[in-house]
């Protein structure tokens, strides 16, 4: 009995077995927690922004329409779509008053929009510069950021396993830059339309950097928004709040670029209604609105790792798509993930409980989510 105490008291100490060991069980609790989970991962997989965006490039890694229009399209599509969502159970009246009641709120969620409008346009740059598996491997570096934030706004220390899974997932990434095999100059010709296959220092290498790091506090803060500022708002509100704002920042980019001609010309008009552009926005907006309700019953840190899920299958479509080869380097990088995301699974951090929301056609849902919440320390 003292052996196992002590036993006990020493993997406590060394960090390796916190006092209540969580489980992938405790982190899926309820039954919404597993449909929004695989929802986000079949969404990523299906409808992977990545691939979609590649497949509206012209030959020339170019796109035929404006980019930043696309992104300001993107949230006017959801913004709609959440004012339905919160109409479909709520007197549409009840929104305004909403609004106002917690304007404070809305001016918080500006930070949030900023990082995710910046995201959002260099996604388009840095998706014409490499392809979809380099690039999805290269913002899996935002995952030790994303730890680092994560306890510092929830003031959740991180155990030692936690810690080294997002160590193991970034030298995955890491990995990629590899060369194991050395390449004949035909098949580098052929290699992933011309584009960067591997990681070099370049200004794309520092534009992947500043989305990874604008990823990494949007979806962090945009979590602390939904479940301690705006713990008792309904998240569709809190949407329109998102979305409302980040209208704004689209308008001011645009603004900037001060090229009004050409962005609203009827030529620029016709471009992004074409169907590939509007697939790229209506697969965005979707992404967008299901990595709400993740971050509000889940986590950011367990959204890293659903994302670096997404790469084994990207690889493979983007082989089967557009002839992209998976070579060595990206396979065994693709394999450290795998055991990264092995590893956190052990003890998978747990999510902050959002509070019951009173006025929201979720209510049943965030009930039965915090009752579960009392039975587990979520």
């Amino acid at each position: 009995m003292e052996t196992k105490l002590g036993k006990y008291r020493n993997e406590k100490k060394s960090g390796f077995m916190p006092k209540s060991r969580a489980t992938v069980r405790d982190q899926f609790s309820t039954e919404h927690k597993w449909f929004i989970f695989l929802l986000y991962i079949v969404v990523g997989i299906l409808f992977n922004q990545g691939l979609i965006t590649t497949a509206s490039q012209e030959a020339d890694n170019k796109y035929k329409y404006n980019t930043t229009l696309a992104v300001l399209f993107t949230e006017v599509i959801k913004l709609f779509a959440s004012i339905l969502l919160f109409w479909r159970e709520n007197a549409l009246s009840s929104l305004w008053t909403q609004t106002v009641t917690h304007k404070k709120l809305m001016w918080l969620y500006f930070v949030p929009s900023l990082l995710y409008c910046l995201y959002n346009n260099l996604s388009f740059i840095n998706l014409s510069a490499y392809d979809p598996t380099t690039y999805f491997l290269l913002l899996q570096l935002r995952v030790v950021i994303t730890g680092v934030v994560f306890q510092v706004l929830f003031k959740k220390q991180l155990s030692c396993v936690q810690w080294i899974s997002l160590i193991v997932l970034t030298l995955g990434c890491m990995l990629k830059e590899v060369n194991f095999e050395s390449l004949s100059d035909e098949v580098r010709k052929k290699e992933a339309l011309n584009k960067e296959t591997g990681i070099h220092l370049s200004v794309h290498l520092l534009l992947i950097i500043v989305q990874v790091l604008c990823s990494c506090f949007a979806g962090v803060y945009n979590e602390f928004l939904l479940k301690k500022s705006g713990a008792d708002v309904d998240i569709y509100v809190q949407n329109v709040f998102m979305y409302f704002d980040s209208i704004i920042c689209n308008l001011l980019v645009l603004l900037y670029e001060a090229d009004y001609d050409s962005v609203f010309s009827d030529e620029a008009i016709q471009a992004i209604f074409q169907y590939k552009a509007l697939l790229v926005m209506v697969n965005n907006a979707a992404i967008g609105i299901v990595t709400s309700f993740f971050l509000r019953f889940l986590n950011s840190i367990l959204k890293t790792f659903a994302s670096a899920l997404e790469l084994v299958f990207i690889a493979i479509l983007s082989w089967l798509i557009f002839d992209i080869p998976v070579r060595i380097n990206t396979a065994l990088s693709i394999l450290v993930v795998i055991t990264a995301v092995y590893l956190y699974a052990q003890n998978p951090v747990q999510s902050p409980a959002p509070a019951l929301t009173k006025t929201s056609s979720t209510e049943s849902l965030v009930s039965s989510n915090k009752r579960a919440n009392q039975k587990i320390n979520v």
